[in-house]
């Protein structure tokens, strides 16, 4: 009988152990699942209150833009709204006053015209791809020749940005522009691309032909946000390509397309009137037809400095010779003085196409290294094709 109770209440003790821990696991994962519900709840509170504050974005009225013109007493200011009139309207309190500048764009209600935001200076996409995000690769060592014009262009451009105290000491102003003008292919732009790299400034190309627009207006707004981000991002240089496109001579006779391409020159003169020599802006600009500019943007004043870029000598035909080849796999045979004395009247492009011509025509017979029988083939291939060019051009102009 004894036996048999102790049996009986061990089996109670193991059953009520059992069940014990049945309900402790049960206890636990109903505390996860409270959690993890707890988690949940906060999750869609949070999204709960983003939609509200974007179901109350959408209940407000739209905005419209403006420019402020003038900072009033008693918290407000006059604006003038993108349809044309001006009002004198309220500024909101959160606004910071060191941000309402004249000239900001700001944004009004679309009821009572208060301010509520100001708004970034808005740019043309136009004008923010000109700038070079990358450095060029070109240095001085790639330019062959042109050292009197490297020298000049130096002084003008990467000295006043480097050493400006050196102005300073002198008592003079550094020019505030200088003009390269040649044939093409005599390295304007390539020497331009190693000052731009010596300087580590921002540079920015504009190709003058981007500058003509089609509507009346559109060109002198693109000079205007040109030379505005230029002394935004400075210390820059800002290098104006084919400066003919929109720089030739006013005439009195003129179709509405040239009436608007005078507006953008215009425009260009006062920009560069407004620009000071100290400035950690450097205005360059290029053409090769510098007889057909108009005599405003010559003067002393723009385009203080006028370098003159000749088609190169036979001694720095030799040295650009070698520069374009000193990559290449030549034969030790090759005699570039002779290349040089037979190439007269050629640019440095015109030696940089012989030594690519050069190349593939070794390439072409699946050589590795190029022979002076291939410069001399080179040669006379590109030099031909030039004055066939230039003969059938002669019975046009």
């Amino acid at each position: 009988m004894p036996d048999t109770v102790e049996n009986k209440k061990s089996t109670f003790d193991e059953f009520a152990d059992s069940y014990t821990r049945t309900m402790e696991r049960r206890i636990r994962a109903l505390e996860t699942e409270r959690q993890l519900l707890e988690v949940q709840r906060n999750k869609l509170e949070e999204e709960r209150d983003n939609l509200k504050l974007e179901l109350q974005k959408l209940r407000q009225p739209p905005l419209f833009t403006g420019t402020l013109q003038e900072v009033l007493d008693d918290n407000k200011a006059i604006v003038k709204s993108s349809t044309g009139p001006s009002f004198v309207v309220v500024i909101d309190s959160s606004i910071p006053s060191e941000t309402l500048t004249p000239g900001a764009r700001v944004a009004l209600h679309q009821r009572n015209f208060a301010i509520l935001e100001v708004l970034p200076t808005s740019r043309d996409p136009l004008v923010r791809s000109m700038e070079i995000d990358t450095k060029p690769t070109e240095s001085y060592e790639d330019i062959g020749g042109l050292k009197e014009q490297l020298q000049e262009l130096r002084e003008t451009v990467e000295l006043p940005l480097l050493n400006p105290e050196l102005f300073e000491k002198v008592g003079i102003e550094p020019p505030k522009g200088v003009l390269l003008h040649g044939p093409p292919g005599s390295g304007k732009t390539l020497m331009v691309k190693a000052v731009a790299r010596e300087t580590k400034a921002t540079f920015i190309r504009v190709i003058g032909s981007e500058l003509v627009q089609k509507y009346i207006g559109e060109g002198a707004r693109l000079v205007r946000e040109v030379f505005s981000y230029a002394r935004d991002n400075s210390p820059s240089i800002l290098f104006i390509d084919e400066l003919d496109a929109i720089g030739s001579k006013r005439l009195d006779i003129a179709t509405s397309g040239d009436r608007e391409v005078q507006r953008t020159l215009m425009q260009l003169l006062s920009e560069l009137d407004g620009f000071s020599p100290r400035g950690d802006v450097k205005i360059i600009g290029a053409t090769n037809r510098v007889d057909i500019l108009d005599p405003a943007l010559l003067r002393p004043g723009r385009f203080d400095r006028h370098i003159e870029f000749p088609l190169p000598n036979q001694e720095e035909r030799l040295e650009i010779f070698k520069i374009h080849s000193r990559g290449m796999n030549v034969n030790s045979k090759v005699d570039f003085a002779f290349l040089a004395s037979e190439s007269t009247q050629a640019s440095g492009a015109d030696i940089r196409a012989i030594t690519q011509e050069a190349g593939m025509f070794a390439i072409r017979e699946k050589r590795t290294m190029v022979t002076f029988d291939d410069f001399k083939k080179a040669t006379q291939k590109v030099l031909d094709k030039k004055g066939s060019f230039l003969a059938r051009m002669s019975q046009y102009l």
